[in-house]
């Protein structure tokens, strides 16, 4: 066995090639950041390898303690159930190896300046001079059928919207939650603001993001007196990898306990109540490795209709 903790890095999986390219850059990155630490990035669906074939090439490969980091922004249910089912299976199968599970990436000071840099990209590639204070910011999380999740996304707004300096902002969401996106927009374009700004809070492109840009590309045609900026999603910024490394040593130094008070598995949230206690179980299995568009030579754009529990990850 090696003496360094080997690395797992949990993704949510997508359809979208692009996405799946993207999101395997990060082990990567991890590689590059952390010599000498055995590295494998697995799916909950769609996409392949799954997590458990990272776990067992880990394993194969001698690691005798397992770090398995979220590749997702938020904790709701892939965080909160999906991930500890799967990874908690692989533990008790495998008394021998320590498996550790780290927390999401939440909301981190990081992860705002690597948003603040997307914004103002889009911002400066604009020929027009309109300032911040005429302009609003529409920031677009996942969607998921989690509170907890869904109010971080407004935080992460709200924290844009008073650190740059915007007249006003605005959250919406790609699925799930309300409002979507060209609901949120439509109203943004009511408001009286010379500029909007789009900005998808999610880790890598995918359908869900791709389906952000065009309805902003709708919402331009339809209002040309507004101009509609896109700005990029996180990718891989390097604060963003910074992000994730610092989730690593979170985790191998025990300080990685993830931020319970709003949960709706362990609180009685209003309008929640009956997921207080739910059992923790994956809900993935319907999809697990069954591939993506190139796979399958065709189009989604129908597709699954997830049942909400998206951190804002490709779909």
């Amino acid at each position: 066995m090696t003496d360094n903790p080997a690395i797992m890095i949990c993704g949510h999986g997508s359809r979208d090639v692009e996405a799946v390219e993207q999101f395997n850059t990060l082990a990567v990155h991890f590689r590059d950041r952390l010599p000498g630490h055995d590295v494998e990035s697995g799916f909950l669906e769609f996409a392949t390898p799954v997590i458990r074939d990272g776990l067992e090439a880990l394993k194969g490969r001698g690691a005798g303690r397992i770090v398995c980091i979220p590749g997702m922004l938020f904790a709701a249910g892939h965080v909160k159930n999906d991930l500890p089912s799967e990874i908690s299976e692989f533990a008790a199968e495998n008394p021998g190896i320590e498996v550790m599970f780290g927390r999401d990436l939440a909301i981190d000071t990081k992860l705002l300046r690597a948003s603040q840099e997307r914004i103002e990209t889009a911002e400066a590639a604009s020929s027009k001079s309109i300032d911040r204070k005429d302009t609003l910011l529409m920031v677009v999380g996942r969607g998921t059928n989690d509170p907890d999740a869904n109010s971080d996304i407004a935080k992460v707004a709200r924290m844009l919207w008073e650190g740059m300096g915007f007249g006003w902002a605005e959250v919406s969401y790609s699925g799930v939650a309300y409002p979507l996106v060209d609901a949120g927009l439509a109203r943004a374009a009511r408001l009286g603001f010379a500029r909007v700004i789009v900005f998808p809070y999610f880790l890598f492109t995918g359908i869900l993001v791709k389906r952000i840009y065009a309805w902003a590309d709708e919402a331009a045609a339809a209002h040309p007196d507004i101009e509609f900026l896109k700005a990029d999603y996180l990718n891989d910024h390097p604060l963003l990898i910074d992000c994730f490394i610092e989730r690593v040593e979170e985790t191998l130094n025990g300080s990685n306990a993830m931020n319970c008070l709003l949960c709706k598995y362990r609180e009685r949230i209003i309008g929640f109540e009956a997921d207080q206690g739910a059992p923790q179980v994956g809900h993935h299995h319907h999809v697990r490795g069954i591939g993506t568009d190139a796979d399958h030579g065709h189009d989604h754009h129908h597709g699954h209709h997830h049942h909400g529990s998206g951190e804002g990850d490709p779909a």
